[in-house]
């Protein structure tokens, strides 16, 4: 008889782990995402949430990480809408046509609901980034949000999962380090250098807070960037020409191919393969895609990099070529494509020097790393 009743006794014991879900890490998972998104978006009574994703039409075809992030962006809404309706927020869920193209004009209508909503995340394929940034930090904007093109569910183990009260020293003080260069040198692991104009423009720092309306930010966050001196039209005669200039290689796959860069922008694709003439033909459709729009330096500890920007730029060096706008830049473009090159990308960037003001010097990345030792 007392061993029926320790056995029975054992068997509630399991039945309870079950309805806890604690035995699956279920229950623990739900109470960590909750916590981040109060801690990133402080969700306040009364406020109006949107999950917005995009959907594939014509010929933007379907795939599966694609069909996965919607399904993951569904299971986010639920999350959170039982967290609102504890909390007092509301949450809704909405899509538009996708536009085939990072940082492609998004349609309209899907600006429209997103300036209704207080708080929104959008969760896409393509990002929209440059279309959402001007209309979020538009003075009267009472909306705030996150652009989380390409997330992954395995996110929710890494980058998802970092101090973010740390993320933003990091950040921080990496916006104060650009803020304070006239320039960078970039050493590739190709042989190849870039030196990178970094006069006349203010550094951002994305650092996993988006509390405030006006506020857009990229989610899972960590990183701080700096628009290159363009020598746009209205500041060329102050200024002169700029001074970015040197290789930068791209990997394709297996390939790699070199863009040769003067004076900020791209003049020559280097390569005779099917790859090489189509980015010749991408920056002669529109000259603007050939700017040089950004040095981004990420600075999130628990990202990793798997061949997705969104996690990978958050590892430490990339650098982006199209609009620049969204940024604090000059140039509008219809796109606006990161290249990275953290440790075990196909190209490393193998060591960053910044060149301050007072003419001393900054290795920023070492041995394609990010020096967290300057942190300290």
């Amino acid at each position: 008889m007392a061993r029926c009743q320790t056995i029975l006794t054992f068997i509630f014991y399991i039945l309870n782990c079950f309805r806890d879900c604690n035995i699956w890490g279920i229950k623990v998972k739900t109470e960590e995402k909750i916590k981040m998104f109060n801690d990133v978006f402080a969700p306040k009574n009364g406020e109006k949430i949107l999950i917005l994703v995009d959907v594939p039409h014509n010929d933007i075809l379907d795939n599966k990480k694609w069909k996965d992030r919607r399904k993951m962006a569904q299971e986010w809404y639920e999350t959170f809408k039982d967290m609102g309706a504890k909390a007092g927020f509301f949450v809704s869920f909405d899509q538009y046509n996708a536009t085939g193209m990072n940082n492609s004009p998004v349609p309209q209508e899907a600006i429209d609901i997103a300036k209704k909503a207080d708080i929104v995340l959008v969760m896409t394929e393509y990002s929209g980034t440059s279309s959402f940034v001007p209309v979020f930090r538009k003075k009267g904007s009472t909306t705030r949000g996150a652009s989380m093109p390409m997330v992954e569910k395995r996110m929710e183990e890494t980058a998802f999962k970092a101090d973010y009260a740390m993320v933003q020293k990091y950040a921080v003080t990496i916006e104060k380090l650009l803020n304070n260069a006239i320039g960078a040198k970039v050493a590739f692991s190709t042989g190849d250098s870039l030196y990178i104009d970094l006069r006349n423009r203010i550094a951002l720092a994305d650092k996993g807070e988006c509390v405030e309306p006006g506020q857009f930010i990229n989610f899972p966050s960590g990183e701080s960037c700096k628009v290159p001196y363009e020598a746009a039209v209205d500041e060329k005669e102050e200024f002169g020409e700029s001074k970015t200039e040197g290789i930068l290689p791209v990997a394709y796959d297996e390939e790699i191919v070199k863009f040769v860069i003067k004076n900020n922008v791209i003049v020559e694709v280097v390569g005779k393969s099917r790859k090489a003439e189509e980015m010749r033909n991408f920056f002669v459709e529109n000259p603007s895609r050939a700017n040089i729009a950004e040095l981004g330096i990420g600075c999130n500890p628990k990202a990793v990099i798997t061949g997705n920007v969104l996690e990978d730029e958050k590892v430490g060096l990339h650098i982006a070529y199209g609009m620049s706008t969204h940024l604090g830049g000059k140039i509008d473009s219809d796109m606006h494509q990161d290249v990275c090159y953290s440790k075990g990308c196909p190209v490393e960037g193998t060591s960053v020097t910044l060149i301050n003001k007072d003419k001393t010097e900054t290795l920023l990345i070492k041995g394609a790393k990010l020096r967290y030792d300057l942190f300290k």
